[in-house]
């Protein structure tokens, strides 16, 4: 059974498409078969990896709404490894759509259920709010991964999200646990920086992954050219750190990386 990973906020410009699309490269380059579920209505995974949101003709949205099977979702990107399960704007109105649906917090545990024993690991890009689409993914996830900007407001939200997925855990999705807490956009230049890495890790201590996401132009531009940056400059700075996170994941998961 592959491991079902949701990147959540509900803060907006944190890092989680940058997260999901580079954390999931990493792990298809350590071969590891690996999919991108695109659950947020805007589908920056879906156009940061190369594809025209409206030009997709199934998406998440039509396996939660209508039951279209994920397996005819399902798009065989171009790096070896790696699928998406994309997304389009339609995904806005499933949250209206599933309102008087029976169990529709499980619309997407019950469509991933079907495809969990073809992959290692499936990375659920969560859109930035705490609405039915995103209690879903939390529901169908077994982990989260949260992450925290290096930025002035960066522990704003976060309790709020964390008591969220306390009422998962107890209502929902008892096996839901938290993976780690992501420090994103660091600046080794910049003092705030390096106060909010100490204020999260005195908070949360353990639950910090060692591994932090620098600020770094190959992340910023690797979506405008639809591949992740490991594709674009393996050596940068940034794809370097996803791979490190990768690695740290599939440690704590104790499971072994082929290297790369």
């Amino acid at each position: 059974m592959g491991k079902v990973i949701a990147i959540a906020n509900q803060k907006g410009g944190v890092g989680k498409t940058t997260t999901t699309i580079n954390l999931a490269a990493s792990l298809a380059a350590l071969e590891f078969q690996t999919l991108i579920v695109d659950a947020d209505p805007q589908a920056n995974s879906t156009s940061g990896l190369g594809y025209n949101p409206k030009e997709i003709e199934n998406s998440i949205y039509e396996c939660m709404v209508e039951g279209v099977r994920p397996q005819d979702a399902i798009i065989q990107t171009d790096f070896p490894n790696l699928n998406l399960l994309p997304s389009h704007i339609d995904l806005v109105g499933a949250e209206i759509e599933m309102i008087n649906l029976q169990n529709r917090e499980d619309k997407m545990k019950n469509a991933l259920d079907s495809i969990r024993d073809e992959y290692d690991f499936i990375i659920i890009d969560c859109s930035p709010s705490l609405g039915l689409i995103t209690i879903n993914s939390l529901t169908a996830a077994d982990s989260v991964i949260i992450p925290v900007q290096c930025e002035y407001f960066a522990l704003e939200g976060l309790g709020k999200l964390l008591n969220t997925i306390k009422i998962i855990q107890s209502r929902l999705n008892t096996h839901l646990s938290i993976e780690g807490i992501l420090l994103t956009m660091y600046d080794l230049r910049v003092r705030l920086s390096n106060q909010v890495v100490g204020e999260v890790t005195t908070h949360f201590q353990q639950m910090v992954f060692n591994t932090i996401i620098p600020r770094n132009i190959r992340l910023s531009e690797s979506p405008s050219f639809g591949v992740p940056a490991l594709a674009q400059d393996a050596d940068s700075k940034g794809a370097v750190s996803y791979l490190n996170l990768a690695r740290e994941i599939l440690a704590k998961n104790g499971m072994m990386p082929h290297e790369v």
